[in-house]
């Protein structure tokens, strides 16, 4: 049995996923395109227009209601599908721009493996460092908390010396 290099697993099993891949892709594109909800709300105005006909029967209800819900059912794992895979390669784009900038935390490569509480305590960690950059000519002068807390005592002490000359008459 021919397998793959990567991970030992069948060839056929990678070939089948990825034909599952094309096919949710393929199938989550189409029934988001606008010909998708024309031919849907087409296909609902002619079930309303055959009501008539079929005497609004249970049977004619349970036309519409059978095929809503299989086609609503089938769509989620289709559409989840889509929706892991994209989330995933955002995941990776965004560990490469952490990865790549310098003055960036590697804290946050991964960080969607974090628990609930994790994430909060980062979330306040960030909230603080807004609160020292408010005040900032450029986005980009502080990098970490203890840069901005420094930088803000630097700027404060510097404002009080010129204050104080102020005060004195030596300027």
């Amino acid at each position: 049995m021919k397998t793959n290099a990567r991970n030992n697993k069948p060839a056929v099993a990678d070939k089948q996923a990825g034909l599952f891949d094309r096919f949710s892709s393929s199938v989550t594109k189409a029934a988001g395109s606008t010909g998708a909800f024309f031919s849907a709300a087409g296909l609902v105005l002619i079930w309303a227009l055959t009501g008539p006909v079929f005497h609004y029967s249970e049977t004619w209800q349970l036309v519409i209601n059978t095929g809503t819900t299989i086609i609503t059912f089938l769509m989620v794992f289709l559409i989840q599908k889509s929706q892991n895979k994209d989330s995933l390669a955002i995941q990776l784009k965004l560990n490469e721009l952490v990865a790549a900038n310098e003055f960036a935390s590697n804290r946050l490569v991964s960080v969607e493996d974090m628990t609930e509480e994790e994430l909060k305590v980062i979330q306040k960690y960030y909230s603080r460092l807004s609160e020292f950059t408010k005040n900032e000519e450029s986005l980009q002068q502080s990098h970490s908390i203890d840069e901005a807390a420094d930088m803000h005592n630097l700027k404060k002490g510097l404002e009080t010396q010129l204050g104080n000359s102020i005060k004195r008459g030596k300027i």
